[in-house]
């Protein structure tokens, strides 16, 4: 099973976006979860770092500019998902990602304070 760290650049990026109100508080992730498709589509016209961001976890031992790289996405490339925060946490619990698990956990705080 590959480990993971925790994204800081990610973690900055969805605390701006939630910080500038550019986030989904409804949605269903399963619908509006970017597919690899949707990744290629978009580093197109971005930089890896750009990608990158929009993950919350990176794998220990991929190349630095390759897919595999980014794991844990949480937005659809324009605005950040509560849901996809939660995706995050679930999927990192299941699996024993502690240090992830409790990045979405902080992100997912942080987001129900800012919007109260």
């Amino acid at each position: 099973m590959p480990k993971y760290r925790v994204n800081d650049a990610a973690v900055e990026h969805a605390q701006a976006l939630i910080d500038a109100r550019r986030y989904v508080l409804r949605s269903r992730w399963g619908d509006v979860q970017p597919s690899a498709a949707d990744g290629t589509r978009y580093l197109k016209t971005h930089t890896w770092a750009e990608y990158g961001v929009w993950h919350l976890g990176l794998t220990d031992g991929a190349g630095e500019e390759t897919k595999r790289r980014y794991a844990f996405v949480f937005g659809d490339f324009m605005r950040i998902h509560r849901m996809g925060i939660i995706s995050c946490h679930y999927r990192a619990a299941e699996w024993g990602h502690k240090e992830i698990e409790l990045a979405a956990h902080e992100l997912l705080q942080y987001l129900d304070d800012a919007r109260r």
